[in-house]
């Protein structure tokens, strides 16, 4: 009868040290992912406050010029900037963009200027660029 009393309770014990193990393997790892989502967030805020950029764009014979200047202290993607021309999202505009002359970049640096030619059908009134960031600038075609 001892015995059956006492390997019961070490059985019992043993079932909650197991459990409790994996409780706890599993508050840890999430505790840990949502930490480093907390970080992620607050690292994509401070670039979205580093972020900033200036426009101005022009329309001359059928060619609309963006032109674009980095003023911000982040480092931005041609490939994940968009470019909208009367709320009409533009798709093959990256083959006709220079950053600063340069063809075949697609990083854009702080203080660099990115000058994109849009070939369109009628005069546009606005465009608006939008960063990987969220920030955006909106221009009045002159």
């Amino acid at each position: 009868m001892g015995f059956s009393v006492s390997g019961s309770a070490a059985l019992v014990f043993a079932g909650l040290l197991i459990a409790f193990g994996m409780w706890h393997g599993a508050a840890s790892d999430s505790f840990e992912r949502v930490s480093e989502a907390r970080s992620d967030r607050a690292d994509r805020l401070l670039d979205q406050q580093n972020t900033a950029i200036t426009l101005a764009a022009t329309y001359v014979d059928g060619t609309l010029t963006v032109e674009a200047t980095n003023d911000g202290s982040t480092a931005l993607s041609l490939n994940r900037t968009d470019i909208l021309v009367d709320n009409e999202y533009e798709t093959d505009w990256r083959a006709n963009a220079t950053v600063d002359g340069d063809e075949e970049t697609y990083l854009w640096l702080p203080g660099e200027q990115l000058t994109v030619e849009i070939t369109t059908g009628s005069t546009p009134s606005r465009v608006k660029l939008a960063t990987e960031d969220g920030v955006s600038g909106t221009e009045v075609v002159a």
